[in-house]
């Protein structure tokens, strides 16, 4: 995955990235579990984040403009952050000794991209079938699976996504064939050996659900249920009651003990869905199917955090933000089959408008390199459509709204004093399509300079093969 060769130096150096100086993380090393103690209950986090963020050093951006990912803006102004951590934002501030000054004269600085919707490594590059790890299609309720099981963390996908797009943060998928397609993981996107050394430490889970036709097209074709959409949502709710009961069983246990209920890993993640450790992001479409499973939610109990896709979802903007869920979409993509027909270029600028909820996202390995792009389009759109949307504004559609879906925005999402140092200096307007990162920092450690080649993140798997002739 990402590492340049002075980063594959340094990481062998600290065999986990380290920067803090302490011990190493590791794979296998396993901090106090979530849920019950042991003996009563069962390891709700057995695969734990291992990531330590990369040694960096403090730095001040002056004289750039700043949009601070919640909606805000500053011209002429300055950004401050030591250890891992933004320090101040503002206008007039000053640099302590050993401070690297950058002067970002005509530039802009916002926070890292999140990405709430991606399969890379899950999908990577190249894309040949033995590398085709997103979407267990052997049955519509697959939610024992874990995508991060099948993030590949050589993908060059993720380098080019830092490098190209500024993406700090993304949410790693499983895909869309299922009712249930199982969890999601939220990743840094940094390099690491393993999938734990990326996960982003204290995260919630997703779970991955989808509506319409994908899974009654993939199982009506196998005369199987679902094949309509009112068979996706019988097999949606008799899960649901499924797990309203496993859910009761081991609630009852926990708390007055006796023998301990079957574990049905499945229902470990519903049950976490119940209890709102794990957030639900649906695959939907369709107005009325999106209202639909905001009403079958409340009947089990849960909570929808945001559909994805949701090329209608400006016909229902006041349902979602009376539900308190947000939409992902995209700026144009529409038309492609049936249910992402009824499609308009405003839809992010109606949800902004009515309070709801919405936010970019990609879904493709190269439109995530430029969402920033994608962005632009978006409120262009909406300036053609009337709708007053300022580039700040534009920008909470890449950063503090999907950090807010995602359960992440006392964290990361914005450029606020205590935050995580994700940030990206732009060479120019970000909304322009001749703008690209010049500088990304992931917990205020510089991963990717254009200026210099030792910080241009490379994969193993890029770094090539013994040729004819090589020493075998």
């Amino acid at each position: 995955m990402i590492r340049s060769f002075a980063m594959a130096a340094a990481c062998v150096a600290l065999t986990a990235c380290g920067g803090s100086g302490g011990k190493p993380a590791s794979a296998s090393s396993t901090p106090a579990q979530k849920g019950p103690g042991p003996g009563k209950g069962y390891n709700h986090d057995p695969y734990p984040s291992t990531y330590r963020p990369y040694p960096g050093v403090p730095t001040l951006l002056t004289n750039v403009t700043i949009l601070d990912g919640e909606g805000g803006r500053i011209d002429k102004g300055a950004v401050l952050f030591r250890d891992g951590k933004i320090v101040a934002v503002g206008q007039t501030l000053t640099a302590d000794a050993g401070v690297t000054v950058i002067d970002g004269q005509g530039k802009y600085v916002t926070p890292g991209v999140i990405d709430i919707h991606s399969h890379l490594g899950d999908y990577p590059s190249p894309g040949v079938d033995a590398l085709s790890d997103g979407n267990e299609a052997t049955s519509p309720v697959t939610a024992d699976v874990w995508a991060e099981h099948s993030v590949w963390p050589q993908d060059p996908g993720f380098s080019r996504a830092l490098a190209n797009g500024g993406v700090t943060t993304l949410q790693i998928l499983p895909g869309s064939a299922n009712l249930f397609g199982g969890r999601s993981v939220v990743l840094k996107n940094v390099y690491a050996r393993t999938m734990q050394g990326m996960k982003f430490p204290g995260a919630p889970y997703g779970l991955k659900m989808a509506c319409g036709e994908n899974p009654k097209r993939v199982y009506g074709s196998r005369g199987r249920e679902p094949s309509t959409r009112m068979g996706n949502i019988a097999v949606d709710r008799q899960t649901w009651a499924k797990a309203v009961e496993y859910k009761r069983k081991w609630d009852k246990y926990e708390k007055d003990g006796g023998e301990a209920p079957g574990r049905d890993i499945a229902m470990d993640t519903l049950r976490g869905v119940l209890e709102g450790e794990i957030r639900v992001q649906n695959h939907c479409y369709r107005a009325d199917e999106m209202a639909n499973v905001m009403d079958m939610a409340k009947e089990f109990g849960y909570h929808v955090s945001a559909f994805h896709h949701a090329v209608e979802a400006y016909k229902i903007a006041d349902l979602l933000k009376a539900n308190n869920t947000c939409a992902a979409v995209w700026a144009d993509w529409y038309g492609f089959k049936m249910e992402s027909y009824d499609a308009v270029p405003e839809n992010l600028a109606i949800l902004e408008k009515e309070g709801a909820c919405g936010m970019i996202h990609s879904d493709d390995a190269n439109g995530i390199q430029r969402l920033n792009q994608e962005v632009a389009k978006a409120r262009a759109s909406a300036i053609r459509g009337g709708f007053d949307v300022s580039e700040a504004t534009a920008w909470k559609w890449l950063a503090i709204n999907p950090a807010i879906a995602l359960g992440i925005a006392d964290k990361t999402g914005s450029l606020k004093a205590g935050k995580m140092a994700d940030v990206v200096l732009w060479n120019g307007n970000p909304f322009s399509v001749y703008t690209r990162p010049e500088m990304v920092w992931v917990d205020g450690a510089l991963l990717y300079d254009a200026k210099d080649p030792k910080r241009r993140p490379v994969s193993d798997f890029e770094l090539g093969q013994p040729g004819e002739g090589d020493v075998k």
